[in-house]
């Protein structure tokens, strides 16, 4: 079992910044791949920004440029760094995490409680 827990959210006004955190804790397991997706009012939830654990990060086009998701291996956190806020990236956003067994090698997504963010014209 995994338990991850985002911090970070807020009300802020557009052109803001602010950083999201997201900890995961966990028995046994290895963590590889951690990510956040966001799910705005009416409309599906997306991928946001996801990073490996070596470090490689893949980001969706709309935030290219804006945000950044990096993460600390040995404290098992992943962070989202979001600058040039538009109210367009008003949602509720999730941290998730891709773990496995070391043992036998089963696989598991976990998903995190999520953490609004609202950003004010």
């Amino acid at each position: 079992q995994v338990h991850l827990v985002e911090s970070g959210g807020g009300l802020m006004q557009a052109g803001g910044s602010l950083r999201l955190s997201c900890a995961a804790s966990g028995i046994f397991v290895i963590i590889d791949a951690m990510g956040w997706y966001r799910q705005a009012p009416g409309r599906q939830r997306e991928l946001v920004a996801s990073i490996t654990s070596g470090g490689s990060t893949n980001y969706a086009d709309s935030v290219k440029g804006r945000f950044t998701i990096s993460r600390d291996n040995a404290e098992n956190t992943v962070f989202l760094q979001v600058n040039s806020l538009k109210p367009d990236d008003t949602a509720v956003y999730y941290c998730n995490a891709d773990v496995r067994h070391p043992l036998s090698g089963f696989r598991n997504t976990y998903w995190g409680q999520g953490t609004q963010v609202t950003v004010s014209s």
